[in-house]
């Protein structure tokens, strides 16, 4: 288990981003959160097995492919302190 920390930035508000977000973490059994930040980036903070973390930026990648213009991860350890994957 890792927690990786991501800032998605170019055109990622207003287009169902966190949603989709959402829907796939939960498919992939990631917990954490997903949040539209004031300078129009995505934030998430998810946990769980590496490889998972990886698909769903790989799917997210795909899902929108001319609106994610850079991805910033920064991995750290689990802290295991989420139930389940959100909105905030």
């Amino acid at each position: 288990m890792v927690r990786a920390h991501i800032y998605f930035s170019g055109t990622v508000q207003g287009i169902g981003f966190r949603y989709t977000c959402l829907s796939f973490a939960r498919e992939l059994s990631l917990t954490g959160w997903v949040k539209n930040l004031p300078d129009g980036r995505v934030e998430a903070l998810v946990e769980g097995p590496h490889e998972m973390i990886e698909e769903l930026i790989t799917i997210l990648k795909a899902q929108f492919p001319g609106n994610i213009k850079q991805h910033d991860v920064e991995w750290l350890e689990a802290l295991e302190e989420f139930d389940q994957f959100s909105i905030i």
